[in-house]
């Protein structure tokens, strides 16, 4: 018999590449991923990782074994949402990891939601960056996750998650408002920008992805002077004539305007999908099934912002979080 808590491990190394990451996100010591790795070799009578360099990696045996892993541990999910669907009564707490403005948008909103429709499901929320809350999840620190797409992301048919789509909404450039192109209303083009100092969230973050590709696309390579992951940061030095910015338009909700210009751009690439997922098997769970709808009903079919027909430059009314990507 193999046991699934050691398919899990298997799991856990072919994501991190190291048995010490690997230990670290299952709460294990690395002896005892070792030892779990070297108990399921022995039940199955085959070698699952080989060295390379200061990490492993999976054998041909071992990419097999995982294949069968990610639908097993996916059954072993659904099992346990239809067991909890049988229990009566639905009480517990759902740990949801999300990045700032996701928080904002659509999470804060669905509380207010599962308060009426479900008061026994209690929430526990995550402030995590738009790349890190999908690990999160996959590693078992979080029920769910609110992500958005990036560049090394689970593809959209990875087996291990479920998703369900919450909304897109589009960047706007962030410009001086001595800048010539502040004013008018229509959609600038991004390549109008190529000669410009730009200020951006910092590599890894995922609209720095975002950001990166639209440019890219324009046909130059932004030249990235200033950065920062705080949008109320980049727009404060944007007013102060540092450069341009794209930024996505929740991300300017309750920012001060004032002193610098919002314009929609003309890239269809310029543009934050967001998701909600879980682990594949879990969506039917009764806890998480009505946070799953509590966040599609909150989730906005244009996310209302600068770009929106609303003020562009009034000053915010209550002091908001940082805006995070």
């Amino acid at each position: 018999m193999i046991d699934a808590r050691r398919l899990r491990t298997l799991r856990a190394v072919a994501d991190h590449r190291t048995v010490t990451a690997a230990a670290a996100a299952l709460y294990l010591t690395p002896s005892a991923v070792s030892q779990q790795l070297a108990a399921l070799e022995q039940e199955t009578g085959h070698h699952l990782l080989a060295r390379e360099g200061r990490g492993v990696r999976l054998t041909a045996a071992g990419e097999i074994l995982l294949g069968h892993a990610d639908a097993v541990l996916a059954q072993l999910e659904r099992a346990e949402a239809d067991l909890a669907a049988y229990s009566a009564g639905v009480s517990g707490e759902v740990t949801v990891a999300s990045f700032a403005t996701g928080i904002s948008l659509v999470l804060a909103p669905a509380i207010g939601t599962l308060a009426i429709r479900a008061p026994g499901v209690r929430l526990r929320v995550l402030d995590a960056e738009g790349d890190a809350s999908l690990p999160m999840v996959l590693d078992g620190r979080a029920d769910l996750a609110v992500a958005v797409e990036y560049r090394g992301a689970p593809r959209a048919d990875d087996a291990r998650l479920t998703r369900v789509p919450l909304y897109a909404e589009p960047f706007e450039a962030v410009l001086p408002t001595a800048h010539p192109l502040a004013a008018g209303e229509g959609p600038i083009a991004v390549a109008d920008l190529a000669a410009e100092p730009w200020i951006g969230p910092y590599p890894g973050n995922p609209c720095h992805d975002v950001v990166l590709l639209a440019c890219e696309y324009a046909g130059f390579q932004p030249r990235l002077v200033h950065s920062s992951d705080d949008f109320r940061a980049v727009v404060a030095l944007a007013s102060a004539g540092a450069g341009v910015a794209l930024v996505p338009r929740s991300a300017l909700l309750g920012v001060d305007l004032a002193r610098v210009a919002v314009r929609p751009v003309d890239s269809a690439l310029a543009t934050r999908r967001v998701f909600a997922a879980v682990r594949a098997g879990a969506d039917g769970h009764p806890l998480i099934r009505p946070v799953l709808d509590a966040l599609a009903d909150a989730a906005p079919t244009t996310p209302a912002g600068p770009g929106a027909p609303t003020p562009r430059t009034a000053a915010p009314t209550a002091p908001v979080a940082p805006a995070a990507p």
